[in-house]
């Protein structure tokens, strides 16, 4: 876990590429559709403005609990994966083994000796 937090570099696995909120990704007119110079530059301040104002709202209203809510749930998830998925499946290992041994065993008992004879049957046919 990290001492302190990167205030500049909030996305460093670059979980959230996939969401596009810059002006450019959102808002574009082609060639031959082009509003008046005034009117795109205001349609950007007021985009980025209210995008910036709307985030930082919710934000500062939700965030905070949400992160709790998101720690406890990964927390959760962590402590079931320590305390009963991990051992279950360790325990699910070691049976299978007992059974894998056990159907070694039948195989190498029952079916072995009767493939062994029908190969010494073909075993003895020459061309």
């Amino acid at each position: 876990m990290a001492d302190k937090v990167d205030l500049m570099n909030r996305d460093p696995n670059h979980l959230n590429d996939h969401i596009k909120v810059q002006f450019e990704d959102v808002l574009a007119e082609p060639e031959g559709a082009h509003s008046i110079d005034c009117v795109w530059k205001l349609a950007y301040t007021c985009f980025s403005c209210w995008l910036g104002l709307c985030y930082k709202i919710s934000t500062l209203l939700c965030g905070i609990c949400i992160a709790a809510e998101w720690g406890c749930e990964f927390a959760s998830v962590a402590f079931y994966h320590v305390w009963f998925i991990t051992p279950m499946l360790k325990m699910c290992e070691m049976n299978c083994a007992v059974f894998s041994k056990m159907t070694r065993t039948w195989l190498s008992c029952c079916i072995e000796p009767c493939c062994e004879a029908c190969g010494q049957i073909f075993h003895n046919f020459k061309k």
